[in-house]
């Protein structure tokens, strides 16, 4: 898989009908290692060893309705009190970030109202946070850390 703008981790490989598994910790399962996948467990890994948050606060492929259609979120971070916090739209590094896909975590957050946006490629990472008062985003030079 492609060298990321992410830091470097370990990842539980195995191949199963010439298909690479990655092994997901917060989902205890192998899933198939697409290259968004690549990317999805890299930001996952930073959020937990690089930022502090708690496993138990980070969910991978949260279902959510939209206008009667079914859409999953990446990663969802919470709060300690269950409110969603950060929404994390992962792209595979081919793919070029554009408005549309600014336009897609935005509309996720229409429903799940989080504090903070980032879209990521692996390569290149975007973070905002929502400024209500003037229903605008900020953008950020980094991920806040868990406190």
């Amino acid at each position: 898989m492609q060298k990321l703008n992410l830091p470097s981790y370990t990842f539980k490989l195995k191949s199963n009908e010439n298909k690479t598994l990655i092994f997901d910790n917060l989902r205890k399962k192998y899933v198939v290692l697409t290259p968004e996948e690549w990317v999805r467990q890299h930001f996952v890994q930073l959020l937990i060893q690089e930022k502090n948050y708690p496993v138990s606060l980070i969910a991978i492929e949260k279902q959510l309705v939209i206008n009667n259609l079914k859409k999953r979120t990446d990663i969802v971070v919470f709060s300690s009190n269950g409110h969603p916090n950060i929404i994390v739209e992962c792209k595979a590094p081919h793919i070029k970030i554009t408005q549309d896909t600014f336009d897609q975590i935005a509309r996720y957050n229409l429903k799940l109202d989080a504090n903070y946006l980032i879209v990521t490629n692996g390569l290149q990472h975007f973070f905002c946070v929502l400024d209500k008062e003037n229903e605008t985003y900020v953008f950020l030079r980094d991920i806040p850390e868990y406190n």
